[in-house]
């Protein structure tokens, strides 16, 4: 990345942090690409912070999430304010949605309600893939938290954890299926290196299935098969 590019961009977040964090701490009706989206103050605006829109944008057009056969099942994991549920059950899916988060888990269900999905978007609550376990799934979702550390409170669970990387590498061969595919979203912010090795190490394949250059990151959705 260049780093006059970066110093820019973050020159630009910069401005803007004020007028965007009038959007957060409050209930708000988001959009994204004509979706409405209901968020809830503890829970991660995937506008404002960009990588959840990254993500839906990659379910709603990507070959990759295209639905293998009817009732063709998705898991959801970390889903936050649901986007990445709404864009799969719209595309097809059914979908299971999980997060530790319990106003994330308000905030799906408010959104399936919303959308009329309620019948194709299950939310529970609780910790990667411990909900659904014995469960298998077509396509499994994850935007992560990046950054190593103790999570300070509801909100900053999407941004911090500290070993969730690799306990959702350990636990994604037992939950997709064997055709299956896994939407990976990464930044260049944080300790993501560490999952796309420790995935490797689980025999899996990785391949881009979208990039965004935010000239202070690239964010990137990897499909990782086995």
């Amino acid at each position: 990345m260049n780093p006059l590019t970066r110093r820019l961009a973050l020159l630009g977040n910069s401005v803007q942090r004020p007028f965007l964090r009038r959007r957060l701490g409050q209930v708000i009706l988001e959009e994204v690409d004509g979706v409405p989206l209901i968020v809830l103050p503890e829970v991660f605006n995937p506008v404002v912070f960009r990588t959840g829109t990254v993500l839906a944008r990659t379910v709603a057009s990507s070959p990759w999430a295209r639905p293998s056969a009817e009732g063709s099942r998705a898991l959801d994991l970390g889903t936050g304010s649901g986007v990445g549920a709404v864009f799969a059950a719209r595309r097809g899916h059914q979908v299971t949605a999980v997060d530790l988060n319990p106003e994330a888990v308000r905030c799906v269900r408010l959104n399936a309600l919303l959308h009329r999905l309620e019948d194709r978007i299950e939310a529970r609550e609780g910790d990667l893939f411990a909900p659904v376990a014995g469960e298998t799934f077509d396509l499994v979702l994850f935007n992560p938290p990046f950054f190593r550390g103790e999570p300070r409170s509801r909100l900053d669970l999407a941004w911090r954890g500290t070993d969730v990387l690799e306990r959702f590498a350990a636990g994604l061969p037992t939950a997709l299926a064997p055709d299956g595919v896994a939407l990976l979203l990464l930044s260049t912010d944080g300790d993501c290196a560490a999952l796309l090795e420790a995935l490797d190490r689980q025999g899996f394949t990785i391949e881009p299935a979208a990039r965004r250059n935010f000239g202070n990151e690239v964010v990137t959705v990897h499909a990782v098969r086995r």
